[in-house]
């Protein structure tokens, strides 16, 4: 039998889907530039809101005789079995292609910003946990892992990471975020691209831009970013997600920026991405977005109308569902108010890569695999603790009260101490689909602070008030909780959020705040229980940091665990126990008072404390910061006396670390740049580089960034990225408060201009030392 031109992988893709899309109606060509959201609950009551607008007013026999571009979340819709979902999954794939006339199958794509978001699958920590553990090498061995169960599944995209950068931590997602440093996303989201990618997973970068920086930390609010903020924060872990990554695609945000949606901007999905930036992979539509364009922005005037701004910005797929790309888009372009060459163009896009998942070859056949399958396997599960337990930041501990004795009476207390879900950020398969059916199995094992810290120290006395809930108003389990903590030696509190979806959680998408205080009572409950005199261990399972100035020199210890996955458990007992040395540090600041933000360490002069305002932003722990159950001493730093480069020109500088402590524990070395005088305002200082090693008892390394000047450019008055000639300072520091050792550069030589070829990190090295 002859096969197809665009069936034989032996021909170029480019010619292959040439000679395919030459062959195909405008109403196959448009077929390929939407999916279909099979079995979601249109009534405004599912996954999420305006719901109620999909387009279900199609008979799905008759619309797959088109073809079809995407399948939207076969496994994240509804609690299904692996096994049984992979089978449903494969005969779906089959009718579609034998339906067209060409045979080509649709892309199924899933979430899984915090594992595969499926009944069953492994719950990994959230990526602001992910940045707590300042380690990519273990986020890239996480992502390879989720993008292995996913391809087994027949799963070919996954929609993450997010590559917002926190601007304001009163903002709903921050949970989603990796957090307020663009280098710190940039890094730890590359690193997660890598590993899904080399699963055969095309990663999606979200959001396509500016989401994060929101009016009022309002989701999906109007965004009033200025240029250089928009280029030096907002962009550049986009930049280098795509440039040393490789993502194949892209997702444009919901926001606008100063009147243009994003989903409507050729400016931002055409000329930046694709023509200054190189972007041959697709661009996807957030969920609903191209209908928002008349809904909520009202810059359309009906879904065809939305079509027609969307496919002309640069977005080449409609997901979640057809309602803008469908029967109104072949009219506009009959009518010829919408270019077909704008149809070709996409088409061609979605085509290709298709091609390169091997959806056009002759012998492609979705079979499942045999038996049972298991997406939370103990290699997962290994995974997920180590991730972890590298995640969890000791925030305080100015007594030694931790770790806590082994057979020691303590009181837990708290309403995130005995709850499975206390774990988990709100796209977890179990918070983010298994709360809408009640009464079904988690499918994970989760095992809770409370369980854990029993099986932890089984020598101890433990006992356990709830005290109150996440947000309810209800005091009155005050009193068994403060007596527990009276009858104990110390009480460990564990406060925190419950994650969700619009409205339903304290964190999570749609779940914004007004302010950073506790939610609920919670913060009543642990002043009561500080009041008791007994030492108070605060655990914080959270979703973003939340103010603690109130209690500054009042607790025993504080320890910070952003919802950390189904071994969070474990993880945060091992900390408590002493078993896990803690090593994370934080991805955003934690404040001091609940009003001191929005705040991010970011901040120029005029962002910083001073005597011009009363009100003092400082936080009361600041990025990067985190503690240790070991002692490490940074000795004298090689280079840094001042220097003189040119413009285009590199520095190594080197410090030793050694553990002087008694056990094995984790650095986190930083590198910040300060800059003291520039031509526009800059942060006073920003990271550049991180290198986290692990000592023995004695054991010293050599750390060496080596700095180029690229990693000292800005966007300048004219919108060029420049580097300029002058002072700089390097600052090496255990965080962004805790600046050890400062090397000054002068850069000589004329104003520089960089390209789309700037360096964008900074390589490090580690080697033993004397």
């Amino acid at each position: 039998m002859t096969t197809a031109p665009w069936q034989d992988p032996a021909l170029p893709a480019a010619a292959r889907v040439d000679a395919l899309l030459t062959r195909m109606t405008l109403e196959e060509k448009t077929a390929q530039l939407y999916g279909v959201w099979v079995g979601a609950d249109t009534d405004g009551d599912g996954v999420a809101p305006h719901q109620q607008h999909m387009n279900t007013d199609y008979d799905w026999d008759e619309l797959i005789t088109r073809g079809l571009g995407q399948l939207t979340r076969s496994f994240g819709t509804a609690p299904v079995d692996p096994a049984l979902g992979a089978q449903a999954l494969s005969r779906a794939q089959h009718r579609i292609a034998a339906a067209g006339r060409f045979g080509i199958p649709a892309v199924a794509h899933e979430e899984c910003l915090a594992g595969f978001t499926a009944w069953g699958a492994t719950a990994y920590p959230v990526p602001l946990a992910w940045g707590a553990s300042f380690d990519p090498a273990l986020v890239e061995a996480m992502a390879a892992r989720i993008g292995r169960d996913m391809r087994s599944v027949g799963v070919h995209q996954g929609l993450a990471p997010v590559l917002d950068v926190v601007r304001d931590p009163r903002w709903g997602r921050v949970e989603e975020t990796i957090g307020e440093d663009p280098y710190l996303v940039a890094t730890v989201a590359t690193a997660y691209v890598r590993g899904l990618q080399s699963a055969g997973i095309v990663a999606t970068l979200k959001h396509f831009a500016g989401y994060a920086a929101s009016t009022g930390a309002r989701n999906l609010a109007p965004v009033r970013a200025g240029a250089r903020e928009f280029a030096d924060v907002t962009l550049m872990p986009f930049e280098m997600a795509l440039r040393e990554g490789g993502a194949r695609s892209v997702m444009a945000a919901y926001n606008e920026i100063d009147g243009v949606p994003a989903s409507a901007d050729p400016h931002l999905l055409t000329e930046l991405l694709r023509e200054r930036w190189g972007f041959t992979g697709t661009v996807v539509a957030d969920y609903f977005g191209i209908d928002f364009l008349q809904t909520l922005h009202r810059v359309a005037a009906d879904p065809a109308d939305s079509g027609r701004l969307a496919l002309t910005a640069g977005i080449d797929v409609e997901l979640p569902t057809v309602k803008c790309y469908g029967d109104g888009l072949v009219a506009a372009v009959r009518a010829g108010t919408v270019p077909e060459s704008l149809v070709d163009r996409a088409a061609r896009r979605v085509l290709l890569q298709k091609c390169e998942l091997g959806l056009l070859d002759a012998d492609w056949a979705p079979e499942p695999p045999a038996g049972d399958i298991d997406l939370d396997s103990p290699e997962n599960r290994a995974v997920a603790r180590r991730l972890a337990e590298e995640s969890v930041v000791l925030l305080a501990n100015p007594d030694g009260v931790l770790p806590l004795a082994p057979d020691t009476r303590i009181a837990v207390v708290g309403p995130r101490a005995a709850d499975a879900l206390a774990m988990l950020g709100c796209y977890s398969f179990p918070s983010h689909v298994g709360t809408q059916h009640p009464g079904t199995p988690l499918g994970i094992e989760i095992p809770t602070v409370l369980e854990a810290l029993r099986a932890e120290l089984p020598h101890a006395k433990v006992t356990f008030a709830e005290g109150c809930g996440v947000t309810e108003p209800d005091a009155s389990g005050f009193a068994e909780a403060v007596a527990r903590a009276s009858e104990a030696d110390v009480v460990v509190a564990v406060l925190g959020d419950r994650s969700g979806l619009f409205g339903r959680g304290t964190s999570g998408e749609g779940c914004d705040v007004a302010d950073l205080t506790l939610p609920g009572v919670q913060g009543e409950l642990l002043e009561a229980l500080v009041e008791t005199g007994v030492p108070v261990v605060l655990v914080l399972l959270t979703g973003r940091p939340y103010a603690l100035g109130r209690w500054e020199g009042r607790l025993a210890a504080a320890v910070q665990a952003f919802f950390p996955g189904e071994e969070g458990g474990p993880a945060v007992a091992g900390v408590l126990s002493g078993r896990v040395n803690p090593s994370g540090r934080l991805p955003v600041s934690v404040p001091r008072g609940a009003g001191g933000q929005p705040w991010t360490y970011l901040q120029p002069p005029l962002g910083l404390a001073g005597e011009v305002s009363s009100l003092d932003p400082t936080p009361l722990y600041p990025f990067g910061h985190g503690r240790s159950y070991t002692a490490f001493a940074w000795e004298p730093v090689e280079g840094n006396d001042v220097t003189e480069i040119g413009t285009d020109g590199s520095h190594d500088l080197s410090v030793t670390v050694r553990n002087t402590g008694d056990r094995t524990g984790a650095e986190v070395v930083q590198l910040y740049l300060h800059d003291p005088v520039a031509a526009v305002t800059r942060p006073d200082m920003r990271l550049i580089g991180y290198q986290r090693v692990e000592l023995a008892p004695g054991e010293a390394a050599r750390v060496t960034f080596r700095f180029h000047t690229d990693l000292s450019a800005f966007t300048d008055r004219t919108g060029r990225r420049v580097v300029e000639p002058g002072d700089l300072e390097l600052r090496l520091a255990a965080s962004a408060a805790d600046v050890r050792h400062t090397a000054r550069l002068t850069l000589t030589g004329p104003l520089r201009e960089l390209g789309q070829d700037r360096r964008l990190r900074c390589e490090t090295e580690v080697s033993p030392a004397g």
